[in-house]
């Protein structure tokens, strides 16, 4: 018996609850990115909200497994990207503590 097989006995429903509560956050947070012009944020929440829908085709049996997991991953992983790239971008930009203003 493998490690962790005891979450194959949570009913779909476990799953579902899960992924649509982490889709409501990654929506809400990219509608307030939105609202405050932050792009690539925005982009990274709404990449990742997309990423829970996929998530939940499977659980839906409307997809098998690893297309599933794979498109989400994907996404998942652009997300990340686009996280990260953002918080560098915010920092370049950033003028410098101390710095005269002409």
């Amino acid at each position: 018996m493998p490690y962790g097989s005891w979450i194959n006995q949570l009913p779909t429903g476990f799953f579902l609850a899960v992924h649509v509560s982490a889709f409501a956050l990654g929506a809400g947070f990219a509608w307030l990115a939105v609202k405050r012009e932050l792009t690539l944020l925005s982009a990274a929440f709404s990449l990742f909200a997309v990423a829970e829908l996929f998530y939940m085709t499977y659980h839906l049996d409307w997809t098998v497994f690893l297309f599933a997991h794979t498109i989400a991953e994907v996404l998942d992983l652009v997300a990340f990207v686009l996280v990260f790239a953002a918080a560098v971008y915010s920092t370049v930009r950033r003028p410098a503590l101390g710095e005269a203003k002409p």
